[in-house]
């Protein structure tokens, strides 16, 4: 048995203290920022606001107090929305003791410093008052939070530059539907599972502009290109993205209808205007439009080719037209498949 702390109840955090707390054998505690999400889950053992339609086990304890949720804990699950990765970490420091294992579940790049969340949380407890450096490991692959609540069988990949901690999360977080494999790639790992949010919201550009499965495969053999050249030029290996946290987690979020990037990126194919698309989403955060920004940042700093995600920073951020944005990469010089 171990003492699990999730830090972030969207519907991600959630979806993972219920699969941890299908277990039996954990203590559990989530904690979540908005106090309606505490007292629904209080009330009713339902994540109301986020997850609605998936039970909690009665194991799990909500609270909206930090120093309550990680007193005693000896892992700490980190589930939030990238952007609020280094003000969290910051209010948790002083309450987590040296000893605890760290494991982040966020996908994504901070778009100042263009670091990718291990490195946010490594830089926030390695500096400063009572610095420490981190067991941690890196948590991604292809799911969607509801299916995983719901116990459909899950495959995913935990990373870390210490085998023992990856063993030990392995170990912690697996069960007969949630499968944990191992890896030493935490760049490639992060990296994958914070590019294939851009990609996925081109794809449901593509469908929304009414485009075929011509082009939506096209769309994610190239974006795997992409996704590669980045990570390899990063640091990280590109068999990492042939894996669950590369093309797993690409395919899913290209193709799935429970993908909020795909639902972001179909609304802009049909016109809709992203401001418009994001307020209608109540809350729910789609990473990719966070993350396209520092991807295409962190490309031009390591001097890769990233067209697509050029593409999307054009729609996403300067307001160009996707059908103009597909046009043009239809239209770039021609080259040779298969080199990096």
């Amino acid at each position: 048995m171990a003492r699990i702390t999730v830090i972030g109840a969207g519907a991600w955090g959630t979806a993972l203290a219920i699969a941890l707390g299908r277990r039996g054998s954990h203590r559990l505690k989530l904690w979540a920022y908005e106090q309606e999400v505490v007292e629904s889950i209080r009330a009713t053992h339902v994540n109301q606001p986020f997850l609605g339609d998936c039970r909690l086990p009665e194991s799990i304890e909500a609270t909206q107090s930090l120093p309550e949720a990680i007193a005693g804990a000896e892992i700490v699950l980190s589930v939030m929305p990238s952007h609020h990765v280094r003000r969290v970490w910051s209010q948790m420091k002083p309450l987590l003791h040296p000893g605890v294992l760290l494991v982040s579940a966020t996908k994504g790049i901070e778009n100042d410093s263009l670091l990718r969340m291990t490195e946010v949380i490594t830089d926030v407890l390695t500096h400063g008052e009572g610095s420490f450096h981190p067991r941690l490991c890196a948590l991604s692959g292809p799911t969607f939070a509801r299916e995983v609540a719901k116990g459909f069988p899950t495959t995913l990949s935990v990373a870390s530059g210490d085998p023992a901690l990856s063993a030990q999360v392995q170990e912690a977080f697996s069960d007969a539907n949630f499968r944990v494999y191992r890896s030493e790639d935490v760049i490639g790992l992060e990296l994958g599972g914070a590019v294939k949010n851009v990609i996925a919201i081109a794809a449901g550009v593509v469908d929304g502009i009414g485009y075929g499965h011509n082009t939506i495969a096209g769309l994610i053999t190239r974006g795997l290109a992409e996704m590669t050249r980045l990570a390899v030029a990063c640091g990280g290996r590109a068999e990492t993205m042939a894996g669950l946290a590369g093309l797993g987690d690409l395919v899913l979020t290209c193709t799935g209808g429970l993908s909020r990037n795909r639902s972001v990126g179909v609304e802009l194919g049909r016109g809709r205007k992203l401001d418009e698309i994001i307020a209608g989403m109540h809350g729910t955060v789609a990473e990719g439009v966070l993350t396209t920004r520092a991807a295409v940042g962190l490309a031009r700093h390591v001097g890769v080719e990233m067209p697509i995600i050029e593409q999307m920073h054009d729609i996403l951020q300067c307001g160009k037209d996707p059908s103009d944005a597909i046009r043009d990469l239809m239209n770039r010089r021609l080259t040779q498949e298969g080199s990096l």
